[in-house]
């Protein structure tokens, strides 16, 4: 299995990191976690335009794809700049209609895909064992509910709450709406969509992993104690080191599950990114001292994220549970 990304996927992923450097990223986040979404939207529109949102969508539907590797690119530079917004739940929400096209109900992908695809609109779902709400419902052009092997049209949603991270705001689809598809093929889609969920959140929260590492190695050789900066310590090289290895332990799992989408990989990326970035986010605290805590430092805006992405769509637990699971049904396969 080829882990190494090829040149062409190197390149997409610095033109998306050019491109959102440029992009004031860190004042559109802080602005969607109040509420003000217009400049989180400019963000999307210029991801829009790079192929972001066509990736997972197939090319019958004007897409580029599907294509799970370049996702999980693009994610990695989502996770790194922090961009807001229903990103993972729109990937997903593509996944799930084109995969219900492929087992047979073609109308809702066609009726709503190609909008996916070019970004001119935003999707979030729920799906069966992710919870109750909905990321960013307030936001989004288009909400999308899994439940009792039907999919349906949601046509609002509840009061919004805040979750650890104040740029991912959560609230409960209304219940009711246009019944878009029914049956085995939801259930079906559901699952797959799921897959990519998890795939998307491990690249993004990898990303974060890495911007938390970068800041904090940074700050390490700027801040100085005892006449010297604190990076010269020991300690502090073992604590990045650690954070540095966990990192690139995580790096190959997620493009490996990108690679193969089985649920054994994509459960165990969740899990090893998901806990590597968290323990990025410990040691950037730790070493950042007291202005590490403040909403005011931007380091926060990672911090939060971190601990968000590591239970978004099922703690960590859950996905050790389904790594375990389907490693356990490959060896009894090879038994």
């Amino acid at each position: 299995m080829r882990f190494l990304l090829d040149d062409g996927q190197r390149e997409f992923a610095r033109s998306l990191d050019a491109m959102l450097t440029a992009s004031c990223t860190v004042a559109a986040t802080r602005a969607w976690g109040t509420g003000d979404h217009a400049p989180g939207r400019a963000v999307w529109a210029r991801l829009a335009d790079a192929g972001v949102f066509a990736l997972p969508v197939p090319e019958e539907y004007e897409g580029v794809g599907p294509l799970p590797v370049e996702t999980a690119v693009a994610f990695v530079e989502l996770g790194r700049h922090a961009v807001p917004g229903p990103a993972v739940e729109t990937v997903a929400a593509a996944a799930l209609l084109a995969h219900l096209a492929e087992e047979g109900e073609r109308e809702p992908a066609k009726r709503l895909l190609p909008f996916l695809a070019s970004g001119a609109m935003s999707a979030t779902l729920t799906l069966p064992d992710g919870g109750p709400h909905a990321l960013d419902a307030d936001a989004a052009d288009l909400i999308l509910a899994v439940s009792d092997d039907a999919l349906r049209l949601a046509p609002g949603h509840a009061r919004v709450r805040r979750s650890l991270d104040p740029a991912r705001r959560l609230a409960a689809p209304s219940p009711g709406g246009e019944l878009l598809a029914s049956g085995p093929a939801v259930a079906a889609a559901a699952r797959h969509a799921t897959r990519w969920t998890a795939l998307a959140t491990a690249a993004q929260s990898l990303g974060v992993g890495l911007a938390l590492l970068e800041r904090t190695v940074a700050y390490a050789k700027q801040r100085t104690q005892f006449g010297v900066p604190i990076g010269s310590f020991q300690a502090v090289k073992h604590r990045l080191a650690d954070v540095l290895v966990g990192l690139e332990f995580a790096r190959p799992l997620v493009f490996g599950a990108a690679t193969t989408m089985s649920p054994g990989d994509v459960a165990a990326a969740k899990v090893t990114a998901g806990e590597a970035a968290y323990a990025a986010a410990r040691a950037a605290l730790q070493l950042h001292g007291a202005i590490g805590y403040t909403a005011e430092f931007d380091l926060s805006l990672w911090l939060t994220k971190a601990r968000a992405l590591r239970s978004a769509w099922g703690d960590p637990g859950l996905w050790r549970g389904r790594a375990l699971a389907a490693y356990g049904e490959r060896t009894a396969g090879t038994g």
